[in-house]
């Protein structure tokens, strides 16, 4: 009994185009470009833009300075001085402010995103790190020592109230559709879900994976929180709705920002063990790393931009630099 068969020509012709069609390009991060700042050796913090006139927004933590970086031209344009400590940084792009949180004094400096002219500056007891801008309800939200989460009106830059916290505050996210804010709290390790209607928090998500927890991102399309945490390094998945623990990716040390990209299904991590790190979404509960980027030591602070596919890495001095730079990858394709 014969048991092959021959293809007729068109098959054939099917079967190689198959065959030796290349494989899908693997999704990469390319160095294109690298911008220097001034200052002495030191972290950076946190990173945000103004799309408007193309700048990132830079908190050169060790300067004690605001860097202001012209992304078109590629390079440093100003540093504002006496920004002791400065940590957190939010772009209010309907009112052309910038809101910036320094760690020296517990300050939130308010500033005119055209002139850098110094608008307001809001005192809380000490220590303000991260800050994030709601333009649904036209609220700044500063993280501050004293375990709470200030809330300051954009406009008239009153202080609404002081939400309390069960600990200090790390990194937090706003959803865009509904009023829920997610704020990581390392000790007690959990998600702290606050309703900004009401300024009061509803839920606690415990995380028991891993403990340290620093950035946090979301995926609004299917209620996952990710949680990048230092203790134990890695990636902790959460359900939104119910708080459950998903699933726990393993990742380099010293995490301290997150991004997810929504058009790739893929996380951004930046540790300061020297990698950027991709984190591909498999679905909703099953995620996998599919590139480890060798940066430096204690590079640890980005922003990534959706719109540009582009991601902003800070980067120390290092030795043998004049002072610390601002990497820009390109994520491909």
């Amino acid at each position: 009994m014969n048991r092959f068969r021959v293809l007729p020509l068109g098959a054939l012709v099917v079967l190689f185009a198959v065959l030796s069609a290349p494989a899908a390009e693997p999704t990469s991060l390319e160095l294109v470009q690298t911008i220097m700042l001034k200052g002495k050796a030191g972290n950076l913090d946190h990173l945000a833009l103004d799309p408007k006139r193309e700048r990132l927004l830079v908190a050169n933590k060790t300067n004690n300075t605001l860097d202001i970086v012209d992304l078109k031209a590629g390079k440093l344009l100003q540093q504002i001085t006496g920004q002791g400590g400065i940590q957190g940084i939010a772009y209010a792009a309907d009112l052309d402010r910038i809101f910036v949180g320094l760690g020296s004094g517990g300050y939130c400096n308010v500033f005119n995103a055209g002139d850098y002219k110094l608008l307001k500056t809001i005192k809380f007891k000490d220590d303000a790190d991260n800050v994030r801008y709601n333009p649904r309800n036209g609220m700044a939200y500063v993280a501050h020592a004293e375990k709470e989460l200030g809330v300051i009106d954009g406009k008239t830059y009153a202080l609404k109230t002081n939400i309390k916290l069960p600990g200090t505050a790390e990194a937090f996210q706003i959803e865009k559709d509904r009023p829920r804010l997610y704020l990581n709290i390392p000790t007690p390790s959990e998600v702290a879900v606050i309703d900004t209607d009401k300024n009061e928090i509803t839920h606690h998500f415990p995380v028991k994976m891993a403990g340290g927890a620093h950035p946090l991102a979301l995926d609004e399309g299917n209620h996952r929180i990710f949680v990048g945490c230092r203790k134990e390094p890695m990636l902790v998945v959460l359900d939104s709705e119910t708080g459950k623990e998903i699933t726990g990716v393993s990742i380099p040390g010293n995490v301290d920002d997150l991004f997810y990209d929504a058009k790739r299904k893929l996380l951004y991590a930046s540790c300061g063990e020297g990698y950027l790190v991709v984190i591909r979404q498999v679905d909703p509960n099953k995620y996998e790393v599919s590139a480890k980027v060798p940066t430096a030591k204690e590079a640890r602070t980005s922003l990534f931009v959706p719109d540009t596919s582009k991601l902003y890495l800070a980067v120390p001095r290092q030795q043998g630099k004049e002072g610390p730079e601002i990497r820009v990858y390109q994520v491909k394709p």
